[in-house]
């Protein structure tokens, strides 16, 4: 039986830094990330392949303001904006994962499957708006959207601007997951947990309903690795490994590293909030929960052997 893995698409697969963000641009970012999974399939791997949203999602959300300003439709909820991503971003890794496939000659069903994610309606995220999504502003123009609309606003940690922050819920259950995990070993690649999923709760015994909210894509894309049993669990980033003492002299690059000392590197503060912190968690949750290890790189070293910061039990 194939080894089943799952690979969670960074920021910079779909949108690059200085990019503007059209379609033209986001497509040939997705081709150059699914061009480096062929090594993984050839090798023998079954996938299943998740992404974030967090711009798509921002942009959706100001069109949707504006529709209303201009043309009075009224705007839409986060949770049907996270839907509205889950499928644009979905057809552009399966148009682009099967121009990849024909070339390479390999021959695999994509399906997207739009994915809900069950979050406790008590969580006290609810209470803390932390997740980052959409453009950046300056501060003024920060402020002057805040005051109109009731939004709430964090400055990046690297120096990028201002964001609108909303309410990032822990995942609770991947809805789905059985037929995720049948299609998968199946040998057809399936795109899910988009946007780290569809925030949903039950208002009641038995009814789902949708909530205004943005969950951890490397959070529910663990999850997902785990529900599913998941040997491996790819987290893609930026650069090719993870470090401690990072920009400093005394930086090191991370190559195989158990549990127990990347929790310690937690402790010590060695990896920011709003980038490494939540992929190591998520890392680190997989494993714990059964995963035979997480690797944490960016997708040019896929498919080779000491690819990255491997995280593992012991």
């Amino acid at each position: 039986m194939n080894k089943l893995a799952v690979i969670a698409f960074g920021g910079n697969a779909l949108l690059r830094s200085g990019q503007k963000g059209t379609i033209s641009e986001q497509e040939a970012n997705v081709y150059d990330t699914c061009s480096k999974l062929v090594d993984l399939i050839r090798g023998g791997y079954d996938i299943v392949i998740a992404h974030g949203n967090g711009p798509q999602v921002g942009n959706v959300l100001l069109q949707h303001e504006a529709g209303e300003k201009v043309f009075g439709v009224p705007k839409l909820p986060i949770d049907i904006a996270v839907a509205e991503t889950q499928g644009s971003i979905g057809y552009m890794i399966e148009q682009q994962m099967r121009n990849v496939l024909h070339k390479e000659d390999l021959e695999r069903d994509i399906i997207t499957i739009i994915t809900q994610v069950l979050v406790d309606k008590n969580d006290p995220a609810f209470d803390n708006p932390t997740k980052p999504i959409g453009p950046y502003y300056t501060k003024e123009d920060a402020e002057k959207i805040a005051l109109a609309s009731g939004s709430k606003f964090h400055e990046d940690p690297q120096g990028r601007g201002w964001r609108k922050v909303v309410a990032s819920p822990r995942p609770v259950r991947i809805n789905n997951r059985k037929s995720i995990e049948a299609l998968a070993r199946d040998g057809q690649i399936v795109v899910s947990v988009g946007g780290g999923g569809i925030p949903v709760h039950y208002v009641e015994k038995q009814k789902l309903e949708g909530v205004d909210a943005v969950i951890d894509k490397d959070l529910a894309s663990s999850m997902l690795a785990a529900q599913i049993r998941a040997d491996e669990f790819y987290i893609l980033t930026d650069v090719s490994k993870v470090y401690i003492n990072f920009n400093t002299p005394h930086q090191k690059a991370l190559d195989r590293v158990t549990v127990k000392e990347m929790k310690e590197y937690l402790a010590d503060g060695q990896f920011t909030e709003g980038s490494m912190a939540p992929k190591v968690r998520a890392a680190i949750e997989f494993v714990e929960n059964g995963g035979k290890r997480c690797i944490i790189t960016q997708a040019s070293e896929l498919g080779k052997p000491e690819a990255g910061t491997r995280i593992v039990l012991s």
